[in-house]
């Protein structure tokens, strides 16, 4: 019988050898700082803010063509640029907070969205703009610096609800800052959202050099073995590149969506602007926040089961999307089912290759993520071609397309990499 990447099973001792060459000795290192309350919320708190300097751009799409005199298919690529900057700051980034003292790499990186964020505001051209957008992408990466930390400080009784807190700051603020860049677009121009950011960028760089516990690295080895343990995950676990590919395609679907609907409701029947726009963001929430009791469905149901409905709800959506996409009723409905089964989908997928317990979380989740954002951006390039050529219905049948492909691979190889 045929076996796929995705089915071939790593073997114990497999298994046993990748734990030695993807978690050398830790270092000697002081004890970590409780995780209190205060240093908690910080966390939380910039976790959300960061987060939302990737999606500040996508309602204001209209605004900045019309400022420099180009097409939407065009103005598009800002969006694309900043996942996919997201993704190779991930992938580069990411993996030195198990080098490198924690704090120190975090405020490093603040003064590098700073310059970024400054970049957008006075980019002459639309080329400038677009250097400007993949760097703010680039840097946005210290939600996925967070986590783990707050997972490393927190006690085990408490570890699962750190993490939880933390999660649900980077959920708001990957919905909310839509909403929130969309109203600043429509009363005060794209250029303000920037300004607003680069001051909360820099309040929350001095909050952080001031409340932040440091993290001592844990990480003995050159930065050239941290880089090839992501290989080696990558190679030996098909837990893990079927959840990377899941999760590549149901965000490339989400980001088809998002990227094309500001253009969707400047045009008739809606002729609405940035504002309605951004606050579907607030409608989306709905579905992703009820997503978050999908682990309590997780303890008596299938992760597979769990999975599988969430990719029918993705599919489910497009339908609607294509029946009811010109009335708002559709399109409330569809967003909302969009949210609920992607980020259903999201945390089982993060779930599965965590409960395999290699000693290697962080570069796990850098092997997903950053297909996941690898993912996000060719959904927005297409979507933009397919925008050019087709409108709405062109952008529905590429989410749709992707959501097929999750759903494929799922039904192939899904049961098969399912642990007991």
């Amino acid at each position: 019988m045929h076996t796929t990447n995705f089915e071939t099973q790593a073997k114990p001792a497999e298994i046993s050898v990748l734990k030695i060459q993807a978690e050398p000795p830790p270092m000697q290192r002081p004890a970590r700082p409780p995780l209190n309350r205060g240093t908690l919320w910080l966390m939380t708190i910039a976790t959300g803010v960061v987060v939302g300097n990737n999606y500040y751009n996508q309602p204001l799409l209209g605004l900045m063509a019309r400022d420099f005199g180009v097409s939407e298919g065009q103005i598009s690529n800002i969006a694309m640029l900043t996942q996919v900057g997201f993704a190779l700051g991930l992938l580069l980034i990411v993996p030195l907070g198990d080098m490198l003292k924690r704090k120190r790499l975090i405020l490093a990186d603040f003064g590098l969205i700073i310059l970024s964020l400054v970049g957008m505001t006075i980019a002459p051209t639309v080329e400038w703009l677009l250097l400007a957008s993949f760097m703010v992408g680039f840097t946005s990466v210290l939600p996925q610096l967070f986590v783990p930390m707050a997972a490393e400080l927190a006690t085990k009784e408490k570890q699962g609800a750190a993490i939880g807190m933390v999660m649900s700051g980077l959920l708001l603020g990957i919905l909310l800052s839509r909403v929130v860049s969309g109203f600043v677009g429509d009363l005060w121009g794209w250029k303000v959202m920037y300004y607003i950011a680069t001051g909360c960028m820099a309040l929350l760089a001095g909050l952080i050099a001031w409340k932040l516990p440091d993290v001592h690295p844990s990480f003995k080895g050159s930065y050239g073995s941290l880089m090839k343990s992501l290989l080696h995950l990558t190679r030996t676990q098909p837990v893990l590149r079927l959840a990377a590919f899941r999760g590549a395609m149901g965000f490339a679907a989400f980001s088809a969506f998002w990227t094309t609907l500001v253009f969707h409701l400047e045009d008739a029947p809606f002729h609405a602007g940035a504002a309605v726009a951004g606050s579907f963001g607030i409608i989306g929430a709905v579905g992703a926040l009820a997503a978050a009791l999908v682990g309590r469905v997780a303890k008596k149901t299938a992760p597979f089961t769990i999975i599988l409905w969430a990719i029918v709800m993705l599919c489910l959506s497009w339908c609607v999307f294509y029946i009811g996409g010109y009335t708002y009723a559709g399109m409330i409905i569809g967003v909302i089912l969009l949210d609920l089964g992607l980020q259903s989908m999201h945390i089982m997928n993060q779930s599965s290759f965590f409960a395999l317990n290699l000693g290697a979380n962080n570069r796990l989740n850098t092997v997903y993520m950053f297909s996941y954002f690898i993912g996000g951006s060719a959904g927005t390039w297409l979507a933009a071609q397919a925008w050019k050529h087709g409108q709405w219905n062109g952008s529905v049948a590429i989410g749709f397309s992707f959501t097929l492909l999750a759903l494929a691979a799922h039904l192939v190889c899904g049961r098969k990499t399912s642990r007991p």
